[in-house]
């Protein structure tokens, strides 16, 4: 029983860094996943990518494809398939509201964080977002490196 409090405790975000790079994210909403057992294990130990992932819509529902979740170790012959597409439950206003956003030229859905809920649910937050040109991206990239700096000359300073 301690080791359940323990694993309720711990806190899991994976992030989609290359997400807020790439995208100029425009709104974001909160989703629920449909998964298996021991993909649910292998997300709260933190075994799961949201690296090259991507959100479509077959039918009016909101699908995730190519996520990583690690097979469990522990799991036998149940054990799930690690890029499988996974579903995504949204109220029924925002998925259609999304669905016409996304019919716009340039528009896409990208998963930005995977987390655990206080409810011990597994979450995944999606962005609409746009993609960045190449100057944008170099813009982005000029302005951490002078955050970086600016740190840095704080932290000297001290």
């Amino acid at each position: 029983m301690a080791k359940n409090k323990i694993a309720k405790n711990q806190q899991v975000n994976i992030k989609n860094k290359r997400a807020a790079f790439e995208y100029e994210l425009i709104d974001t909403f909160t989703a629920g996943i449909v998964l298996t057992g021991t993909e649910i294990k292998s997300i709260r130990a933190g075994k799961a990518s949201l690296v090259d992932t991507y959100c479509y819509f077959i039918n009016g529902e909101l699908w995730v494809k190519n996520m990583y979740v690690a097979p469990y170790l522990a799991g036998s012959y149940n054990n799930h398939l690690e890029r499988r597409e996974r579903k995504l439950l949204l109220n029924k206003k925002e998925l259609r509201n999304l669905q016409n956003d996304t019919k716009a030229p340039g528009f896409t859905i990208v998963p930005v964080l995977l987390y655990i809920n206080e409810n011990g649910l597994a979450k995944l937050d999606i962005a609409l977002a746009r993609g960045k040109k190449e100057y944008d991206k170099r813009q982005t990239m000029k302005e951490k490196e002078d955050r970086r700096e600016i740190d840095r000359a704080k932290k000297n300073s001290l």
